[in-house]
């Protein structure tokens, strides 16, 4: 099923913290749009180490990455600095309206808590080191991932669990121009 975005005027709303809007962005390359969980969230760590280790695969591809999150810039700089991202394309949305705008959702009891996330989040925490920390942001927001091109969302990826752990790279390559 084919993602619609209800609302494409909201991408020229969308500024990074390099100043240019998320419309401007995507008439001149595709890009990896990341709405992240909170930075507290192991799920959100997974994510940051999981794109820092692609992060030269995806550009090698053409693709520029921006994640949203739900804090101010300044909060958000130091978790990717953390995990090799320095330099990382953001979008700060605390009000998560961006989130909604693109039919991200709050999640569920069973989606954030659940038997699944309880056995990936000790995978994540305790084996791949991720950690965990203070809620910075909604910690009942979901994630998602959109391939946007030209203004046009071409793949997305909406998380069912906030332990979903989507391939980056195979969504990025399905979408391309």
């Amino acid at each position: 099923m084919e993602f619609v975005l209800n609302n494409p005027e909201v991408m020229s709303d969308m500024i990074t913290n390099r100043g240019v809007s998320l419309s401007q962005v995507s008439d001149g390359s595709p890009v990896l749009l990341i709405f992240l969980r909170h930075f507290g969230c192991t799920f959100c760590r997974e994510a940051l180490a999981d794109i820092s280790d692609l992060r030269e695969d995806i550009e090698r591809l053409g693709v520029r990455i921006i994640f949203v999150h739900m804090t101010d810039n300044d909060t958000a700089e130091p978790f990717f600095h953390r995990f090799g991202l320095d330099g990382a394309e953001h979008i700060s949305d605390p009000m998560c309206q961006y989130y909604a705008a693109f039919g991200l959702v709050k999640g569920s009891y069973r989606q954030l808590y659940g038997l699944r996330s309880w056995i990936r989040g000790f995978q994540s925490i305790v084996v791949e080191g991720n950690g965990y920390g203070a809620e910075l942001g909604d910690g009942f927001q979901m994630p998602g991932i959109f391939v946007i091109y030209q203004r046009n969302v071409r793949g997305s990826f909406i998380h069912k669990h906030s332990s979903d752990r989507p391939d980056y790279v195979a969504l990025t390559r399905g979408c391309l121009p």
